[in-house]
């Protein structure tokens, strides 16, 4: 793609089929229902050129038709990372997602930010630590930035197929990462982030979640939003519970009341908005033994008991705001359910006082 010096004839050829080879798998993992709009959105193939592709035919041919288009625009590593970062975009609950929370040093002062300054200084920061590693960038909506980070090692190229991802929202402490398999490249990638930002420490908050949007509303308190839900539009509220038309007019008066505070009740602590969408919250208890009875095994454990209890829904909070008004729980619900978008956690540790 890039003319490269006659001694270096080779090694450009391979570098040609490693990019080429990025480019075909990167378009192949495209659905056909997406492919105009991500291509067009990426803006290196130009309008005429698609044009004159049969986007009708098997994908094979078609995938191999961009790619020698790809070729002739003399397309680089960085274009592909970008169309990659695209379609991440596209597909981003095909991940799951961790949140991070910098903080500032005691008296220190916000300081103005400069998306460009960000993005070099992260960038250098990653290359003089590590020499193999392909840094990318895509500016989003709310100020955001999508990063794109292929590790390497010091002896190894960039896997281009392994890599992580990154959203920082300027000027926040939060930074929204993909669970990576190279978890030894975390603290380098923290320090990237908290020199850049202009932060003075980083921490690992106990909230993950395939739904990087429901993350953003937890942790910037934004849940009076649309959110993806997986049951009927029609609300809880409005829901008949099923009372039998005979029943006793004293008993159904007495069932309407009980509702209507549970609808109260509910509302007050849900609100009467969609939910932010989580699909677990995990509880891990640990106690010591208590007993008024003297002698006994357990008794004798130096070790506290330890228990895990996980609950998981295709839409956990949505299900825990129906469980009341169902008649399936008591109202109100225990607040260690309850709090999570509050506490911006889905990871509890519930130890003895």
């Amino acid at each position: 793609m890039r003319r490269e010096p006659a001694g270096d004839v080779g090694r450009a050829k391979e570098m040609d089929e490693t990019v080429s080879e990025f480019f075909r798998r990167t378009i192949l993992k495209i659905p056909m229902t997406e492919m105009m709009t991500i291509l067009k959105t990426w803006n290196v193939l130009s309008e005429n050129q698609l044009q004159t592709v049969n986007f009708r035919q098997r994908k094979e041919p078609l995938v191999q038709d961009l790619v020698l288009l790809c070729e002739e625009n003399h397309a680089s590593l960085q274009d592909a990372a970008l169309l990659d970062i695209i379609y991440t975009q596209f597909h981003r609950h095909q991940k799951v997602w961790d949140v991070f929370q910098m903080s500032k040093g005691p008296g220190e002062d916000i300081d103005l930010f400069d998306m460009e300054q960000f993005k070099s200084s992260f960038k250098k920061i990653l290359k003089r630590a590590l020499k193999n590693v392909t840094v990318s960038f895509r500016d989003a909506e709310e100020n955001a930035v999508w990063i794109r980070i292929a590790w390497g090692t010091q002896y190894r190229k960039p896997n281009q197929y392994k890599p992580a991802y990154v959203v920082y929202y300027s000027q926040t402490p939060y930074a929204f990462t993909s669970s990576s398999q190279l978890k030894s490249n975390l603290p380098l990638l923290g320090q990237a982030l908290t020199i850049a930002s202009k932060h003075h420490q980083i921490v690992k908050m106990d909230l993950r979640s395939r739904y990087l949007d429901s993350l953003k509303a937890i942790v910037f308190k934004q849940y009076n939003q649309t959110f993806e839900t997986h049951n009927s539009t029609t609300p809880l509220q409005e829901r008949s519970l099923g009372l039998d038309i005979n029943m006793d007019s004293r008993i159904i008066h007495e069932n309407k009341i009980e509702k209507e505070r549970v609808q109260r009740v509910t509302q007050e602590i849900f609100g009467d908005y969609p939910q932010p969408r989580l699909e677990f919250a995990q509880y891990k208890l640990e106690t010591k033994f208590k007993s008024d009875l003297n002698g006994g095994i357990l008794a004798e454990r130096e070790e506290p008991l330890r228990c895990l209890v996980k609950f998981s829904s295709p839409h956990l909070l949505e299900a825990l705001k129906s469980l009341a008004p169902a008649g399936i729980a008591d109202a109100p619900l225990s607040p260690l359910l309850t709090c999570i978008p509050n506490k911006g956690m889905n990871y509890f540790k519930i130890r003895d006082k």
